[in-house]
């Protein structure tokens, strides 16, 4: 199963949040979507799964559309940050409500990894979601996405306020989960560095559109790091994508995202390093232009 879209756009009171955007999910993959606030990350997510119209363009799934289609999105799931208050005041629902309107809203619901998960983040299903921390409403999202046993499940900022060991519960259980079924996890996150090796292709989103989807490994494969006397450097890396530049006095250092067949030129004695993928990302989408 896999979700296209095609010259995806969005549009809220006069402002376009998705641009043109043409994008594949394949089936039995893990991806990141990353992109800095306001990128369009989250609205990106919910057209795909029918929760938000686009304004533009098609979003189908195995060649079917996406929208009003009950077949197509029953295999659908995007389980979004849960939201303390409610446009009447607080949200007083019981996490056991919450998860038992989950139970019937996705039909192959699986109770028995529902409570199992329950167990595993020792979460009081008793209390009220407006009562609870933003780390046991993140541990709510999760439980629902996995139980969900959806075929491409997609989750908004998933490890939102968990602590590192809920969080590496969390992609431990994800490996498992994809390992087990072969199901199409989108993952949406800003603690990049950490989630980086469950990723098996990245998204870059930046200004509503799609800057960057390849395999992740590949992408950092052509992505190094360059610095050394600041002529030497701009000689070296005459004709490529550096982005990021850094000066302090002579020095200076850019990060270059090297095209099929491309080198550094050599002989300019500068250091050369890898970069991570949250190196690569501040490069790509932090301040400043590619020069």
């Amino acid at each position: 199963m896999s979700l296209v879209c095609k010259n995806l756009t969005k549009t809220y009171h006069k402002t376009e949040v998705l641009k043109n955007i043409d994008l594949e999910i394949e089936k039995g993959k893990i991806y990141g979507l990353i992109g800095r606030n306001g990128a369009g990350k989250t609205t990106l997510l919910s057209v795909l799964t029918a929760q938000n119209p686009a304004s533009g363009g098609t979003v189908c799934c195995n060649g079917s559309p996406v929208w009003e289609n009950q077949e197509v999105l029953d295999c659908l799931c995007f389980s979004r940050e849960l939201n303390p208050m409610t446009p009447s005041g607080a949200n007083t629902m019981k996490i056991k409500e919450y998860l038992k309107i989950a139970s019937i809203f996705f039909p192959h619901w699986d109770k028995a990894m529902a409570d199992e998960l329950v167990k595993l983040f020792h979460l009081d299903v008793k209390k009220r979601i407006s009562k609870v921390s933003k780390g046991m409403m993140s541990m709510v999202t999760i439980i629902v996405a996995m139980a969900s046993k959806a075929e491409i499940t997609m989750m908004d900022e998933p490890v939102a306020g968990l602590d590192v060991v809920a969080r590496e519960q969390f992609y431990r259980l994800v490996l498992d989960e994809y390992t087990k079924t072969g199901r199409t996890f989108v993952i949406s996150t800003h603690i990049i560095e950490e989630a980086a090796d469950i990723f098996e292709e990245v998204i870059i989103l930046k200004d509503g559109r799609i800057l960057c989807k390849e395999n992740t490994q590949e992408l950092l494969e052509r992505s190094v790091h360059v610095s050394g006397n600041a002529q030497d450097v701009d000689a070296a890396c005459a004709g490529l994508q550096a982005f990021h530049e850094k000066k302090m006095g002579r020095s200076k250092g850019v990060t270059v995202l090297l095209k099929d067949g491309q080198k550094l030129a050599e002989g300019h004695g500068l250091t050369v390093q890898p970069v991570s993928l949250q190196e690569l990302f501040l490069a790509l989408c932090g301040e400043g232009d590619v020069l």
